[in-house]
């Protein structure tokens, strides 16, 4: 039973639920929006919010801890430079996720998260 049990699995061990979910942070920071399941669109989420928030402050310590998330210099970057400005008077809320649909091939439930 998972009483109590939170977070999602997504078919995988915890190391390739890292590794799926800090691609998919790193990609949608680079692009602003991505296509994937509304479970992994969920699941990204409130990582993506805990990122978005450290990188508010933009101090080295801050840039060291999103570095260890995302290991990505160039996605690091690019967040610390759009953030502070972007975000600054925003209490949470940065990203959304809309609902498309089934896809065509399997039927899974598909949904565009993208940055506010």
């Amino acid at each position: 039973m998972r009483h109590r049990k939170s977070g999602f699995k997504l078919g995988r061990d915890k190391e390739q639920r890292d590794a799926l979910i800090r691609g998919l942070m790193i990609a949608l920071i680079e692009h602003g929006r991505i296509k994937t399941t509304i479970a992994k669109a969920r699941a990204v989420q409130p990582e993506l919010e805990q990122l978005i928030t450290l990188a508010r402050q933009d101090t080295p310590h801050a840039r060291r801890m999103a570095l260890s998330k995302l290991a990505s210099k160039t996605a690091m970057r690019q967040l610390f430079a759009r953030v502070p400005s972007t975000y600054a008077d925003r209490a949470g809320g940065y990203s959304r996720i809309t609902k498309l649909g089934p896809r065509l091939g399997d039927g899974a439930e598909m949904a565009v998260i993208e940055l506010v």
